[in-house]
Parts: C-alpha cells; structure tokens; sequence
C-alpha cells in the first residue's frame, strides 16, 4: 500500500530517519515499547514529530483538511451555538481553544464574537507546538484588528485558576496517543511495537497491564458481551484524566468537542475488528503506522460514549450529542450560507461556498462522519442553544 505513496524529498526523510533512530534506541534500551508510546514519540517529539516540527499539516499543501480549514462557516456556527452561553456569563467570558491547527478556526472565530458582540475577555489557545504556535501568531496578528489580536493568548498547559466560559476542540481527541489491544483465551494484551533483527518496527502482544485491562473490562461490560479472540482495537484508558486536566478549572460554562468517531456499540462493532486507527500522508489514508514516523499523522476515531463518561467524571453534563450536518444547521449555518452567497455575485465565491457545505454537511463528506458533543456546567440550560439541544441525539450514546 505505501509503495503508492509520494515519495519525501531528502530534508524530510532525514528527519523522519532522525526521529527512527530515536524511537529505536529507545526500544533497544527499554524493551517493546507500548503502541500508545510509539503514537506519543511520533506526533509529539519535540521537533521531529508530527505536531512539533515545520513541516506544514493543514490545508491544500498539507496531509489533511478541517472543517475551519473550508471557510468561515464552521466557526460561525460554532460561535453561534456559543453564544447564549457567552451572554449569559457576561464580559468577563473567555474563550479556550484547544489546538489551534493554522490558526483559521481563531480568525473566523473572533471576527463573529466580535460581530456579535461577545468578544471573550481573552481568546486562550493551548498549543504545545512551538512552530504551530508561531504560524497561529503571525496569521492572527496579520489578518486582525489589532484590538481582536490582542485578546488571544497562547498556553503551554491547561489554566491553574478557575475560569467561566467556552472550550472548543476540533480533531483534538483523535490525535490522542491510542492504546491497541486484543484477547485471547479471556485475557487482554495489549499492542507493542519490537524491532526485527534489520531493524524494522514489528507489533507484538504482551500482558495489559491494570489500567488498560480494567479499561478493556468496562468496556466489555457496557457492551454486554466479550471481545472475541483476536478482536484487535483502541482504547483511551487516559480520557478521563485528560478530561479533567483540560476542563477541571472551568467553573461555569460550555464545551464542544467536533470529531470523527462512533457510540460504543458502533466503534466495537463485531466487524470492525481491526480497530479504526490509520495514517494520513498528502491527503492519502492508509494502513501502516511505521511509514516515515514523523512525516505522517496517526489517528483513530472517537468513541464518544467514552467522551460523555469522561465529560461526566469531570462534572460536565452532556447537553447534546450529534453528527456534524445536524449541529451546523442548527446553529444557523443556513442563514450564514445564504447571507454570503447574496452578499457577492462572483461565481468563483459562491462555487467555492456550496463546495464547502457541501464538505460540511454531506453523510460521505464530514457531515455524518464527524459527530458533535457538546457539555455544560453551572449555567441555566435557558443559556445554552434551544436549536441544537432539540437536534439531540443523545439517547444513541
């Protein structure tokens, strides 16, 4: 399958070779290495994995498109379906974005705050990625009112101190290092990743330990049933306490969360036994995890019953669930699609606007694929979006 890939020019296998021996001295020091390990090292060392290197992830020029990546429309519905939240919280609401991809979403974002009049105190992004962090500095410094620019600030780590307001992710779950598992004969082991005597990168089984087999049995019984031997797939043990990092601080407000993914019983459905994870390289998806580690982003869909859980560990009730297509038009998406179509009368702009709901809202596109959660705390349910919670569809979770 790889042999059909675009070949790296010479920098970008350097780097995807420095980031190998690295990952390989670390499995000849320390023995198989955890998938969700090898996941982590590749997206995320400092300057050679995928998040935290130059190399450009988003876009036409990139290896994958999101949704503020189409337009503007995305953000304006989402700060729409915000915005009765915002009211109710008054001037002193902030804004918390988590990974702030190029930095589109935040544009578009802060001029319809802005048009709405709900500009947050401070438009926070946490953004681990020193380059990504850059990029999202200059583009919002270059293309916004410098009374808008100034209310973005840039976090290493989730805020300390209690906050009330809005928390946004788009695509953030699905790049959350994964642990691969299987059973046999009753007993979970989970994935690792062993070199062969050339040095390649081979999966081999060994024993879970107790967090992923106390994950793995939960599971199990919520679904009602045993994984059948040889049932390969993902778990995200963490969620919980990734949940309670990012959102333990916030004391009244909202969250969305927009991601590809599934219900429990849909993400382990009997069928889907090789799991979901996959590999993204110039806007090709394939199948192996070990291709030029480094240069290509790893990912794996969202079970989103074990996002509600997490959200309710934390202190959050779900307010919503539901796919994408459904969301945006309940947050005005026609209205905003119309307005722009009437408000110019060249054909390239109003192509490229049908083209992007399109992308947004039909079922092959990112329309049913990608599913929509949205919580909330400490704020009169007359504050949140009438619209989306009657669009509902919570009881499938």
């Amino acid at each position: 399958m790889t042999d059909r890939l675009p070949e790296p020019g010479a920098d970008e296998r350097a780097h995807s070779d420095h980031l190998t021996a690295l990952l390989r001295e670390e499995i000849a020091a320390h023995g198989p290495m955890p998938f969700a390990r090898f996941m982590e090292r590749c997206l995320y060392t400092p300057g050679l994995g995928y998040y935290s290197a130059g190399k450009t992830k988003f876009g036409a020029e990139g290896d994958f498109v999101t949704a503020p990546e189409l337009g503007s429309l995305f953000a304006r519905c989402v700060v729409r379906a915000f915005e009765p939240v915002l009211a109710s919280l008054g001037p002193e609401a902030e804004f918390l974005e988590l990974g702030g991809g190029s930095g589109a979403f935040a544009e578009a974002a802060l001029r319809a705050l802005d048009a709405a009049g709900r500009v947050p105190r401070r438009f926070m992004i946490l953004e681990p990625s020193a380059d990504l962090r850059q990029r999202q500095r200059e583009r919002l410094h270059a293309r916004l009112p410098s009374e808008l620019a100034a209310r973005v600030v840039w976090l290493d780590a989730p805020p300390e101190e209690e906050w009330d307001g809005v928390l946004f992710a788009n695509e953030v779950i699905d790049a959350l290092p994964t642990t691969r598992f299987t059973t046999r004969e009753g007993e979970v082991y989970e994935e690792h990743v062993v070199l062969d005597g050339e040095g390649r990168f081979l999966r081999t089984d060994r024993p879970a330990d107790v967090l992923v087999n106390g994950a793995v049995r939960h599971l199990e019984r919520d679904l009602g049933r045993e994984f059948d031997a040889g049932y390969r797939t993902e778990v995200l043990p963490q969620l919980p306490y990734w949940m309670q990092a990012v959102a333990g601080t916030l004391r009244k407000g909202a969250m969305i969360f927009a991601d590809y993914g599934y219900t429990r019983g849909e993400f382990y459905h009997p069928e889907r036994n090789d799991g979901t994870l996959r590999a993204f390289y110039r806007h090709r998806a394939h199948g192996d995890a070990f291709f030029l580690p480094g240069l290509q982003d790893l990912t794996a869909s969202v079970d989103f019953t074990a996002l509600a859980e997490a959200g309710n560990s934390a202190g959050f009730g779900v307010a919503a669930y539901l796919p994408q297509a459904q969301f945006l038009l309940a947050a005005d998406m026609q209205a905003f699609f119309e307005a722009d179509y009437l408000a110019t009368d060249d054909e390239l702009t109003r192509y490229r606007l049908a083209q992007e709901v399109k992308k947004l809202t039909l079922p092959d596109q990112m329309g049913e694929r990608f599913q929509v959660m949205m919580f909330a705390r400490g704020v009169d349910p007359d504050a949140l979006p009438a619209a989306v919670l009657a669009a509902d569809q919570g009881h499938r979770l």
